[in-house]
């Protein structure tokens, strides 16, 4: 057994987070990541806590309780790897559930251990040419939604003879829904967008102007969401502008431990995005993944870059945006139509801003409306549920959320991811499709 020290007694403390040591040769030392995997396995086997997330903390003590030992040390260090495969990164075992993280002594950071996990693995050449495809989304994106192709390439994923080709060549699960592309993407609605040529009122947290980072799956895969958006912040008087010159945030490469890919997104995207701060723009994204890189991963991959830091400071989440106006009184609260029950889906990227439950929060202002929040996750991740060997975990993993949608019966659900509402209506398999907080605010201002 791994030895353990300290008192193993929870930090009552707030948990602080160590910056990222990714570009030394140590980091990449897989002696020395196999080491620091037993011990903070070992830990996590003792206290177990974490096991309801997600299917990595079951995957860990499957093999601890199926060994010899009974013990970590019985597990084999091949199969250490089959923990760091089931991780996601969603971040909740940190945020929510982990007492050891720091300032405790014991220094337990499972995510971004697991996050180290990967980046051995994508180093040493051990990535599925699917993995690399799935998170290329700039890629795939321009190139599935131009006009002579996008067609056909929805056509494909909607084809129950393709999906099954698809499972053989590359294992995507053929039972998993994947987004439709859009060829007339937001950029382009954006650029045809006319500015009613606004000016907001700033508060003391907010300058009272937007630059949008559509992100790639709002620009490619639902750009209504990012209209949504531009309608409902007009609405309150705030001027949008689209950010420019940007690509994908880098999550989707993050979570493949390709982390000299994220260096090439952040190079363009903070670039731009400083400049827009400069020029006096707030930021924010659609996406809460995209918000959460911006706030918290590319902070911690650099934590001496004033640019990042300048950026992280700027970006918001657009329901935390809308609900710092509403408490200095600059909020539009006069909505025409109610929502009636809402079944609202909390997503983990959001919920480990630690900022709150600002969507329900804005949405509960609504007259005639409940809010029903689901703090859980729906186990998609991007790109996890769409992967065969992991789909039918996904689907287990969201099944307590689609469970609490079918018990409280709404006239509306979603979440703030649209792939985590669409995972969700895939779990109900009734004919519903999940809407975006943003789509129901649009509608309740009657817009």
């Amino acid at each position: 057994m791994a030895a353990s020290t300290g008192t193993g007694e929870g930090s009552l403390q707030a948990p602080t987070r160590h910056s990222l040591d990714w570009k030394s040769a140590a980091f990449y030392d897989e002696q020395a990541l196999l080491e620091e995997l037993e011990r903070v396995y070992d830990i996590c086997h003792g206290c177990r806590r974490c096991v309801s997330l997600c299917n990595a903390f079951p995957t860990l003590f499957d093999l601890v309780d199926e060994s010899d030992t009974m013990e970590v040390d019985g597990v084999a260090k091949a199969d250490y790897w089959r923990v760091v495969d089931e991780c996601y990164l969603c971040d909740l075992c940190y945020m929510t559930k982990c007492p050891y993280v720091p300032p405790h002594e014991w220094n337990v950071d499972f995510p971004h251990l697991m996050l180290r996990g990967k980046a051995v693995k994508h180093r040493k050449g051990k990535i599925k040419i699917r993995d690399k495809i799935l998170t290329s989304t700039d890629t795939v994106g321009r190139w599935a939604a131009l006009p002579v192709v996008v067609n056909a390439v929805n056509a494909v994923n909607r084809s129950k003879t393709a999906r099954k080709l698809m499972d053989k060549a590359l294992g995507i699960d053929p039972g998993a829904p994947v987004p439709q592309y859009h060829s007339n993407t937001l950029g382009k609605r954006m650029a045809r967008h006319q500015s009613p040529g606004l000016e907001a009122e700033p508060t003391a947290s907010t300058r009272g102007k937007i630059a949008l980072f559509g992100t790639c799956y709002g620009n490619y895969n639902e750009p209504e969401i990012g209209e949504d958006l531009v309608a409902v912040f007009e609405h309150n008087g705030i001027p949008v502008t689209l950010a420019a010159d940007t690509r994908c945030c880098g999550m989707p490469k993050l979570e493949l431990g390709d982390l000299e890919a994220v260096d090439r997104a952040k190079e363009a995207n903070i670039q731009a995005l400083a400049k827009l701060v400069d020029e006096g723009w707030d930021l924010v994204a659609p996406i809460p993944s995209c918000v959460l890189m911006f706030k918290q991963e590319l902070p911690l991959m650099y934590p001496e870059d004033a640019q990042v830091a300048k950026v992280k400071e700027a970006f918001f989440d657009p329901f935390e945006y809308l609900m710092l106006r509403h408490k200095e009184g600059k909020l539009n609260t006069e909505f025409k139509q109610p929502l009636g029950k809402v079944a609202y889906h909390a997503a983990c990227h959001q919920r480990v801003q630690n900022i709150g439950l600002k969507t329900r929060d804005v949405l509960a202002l609504v007259p005639d409306t409940q809010v029903t929040p689901i703090e859980r996750c729906s186990g998609h991740d991007g790109t996890y549920t769409v992967k065969s060997e992991f789909h039918s975990a996904a689907m287990k993993i969201c099944r307590p959320v689609v469970n609490r949608v079918k018990k409280d019966a709404p006239d509306h659900y979603g979440s703030d991811c649209p792939m985590a509402g669409r995972h969700i209506a895939h779990g109900l398999d009734n004919g519903s499709e999940a809407e975006h907080p943003l789509t129901l605010l649009r509608r309740a201002y009657g817009i």
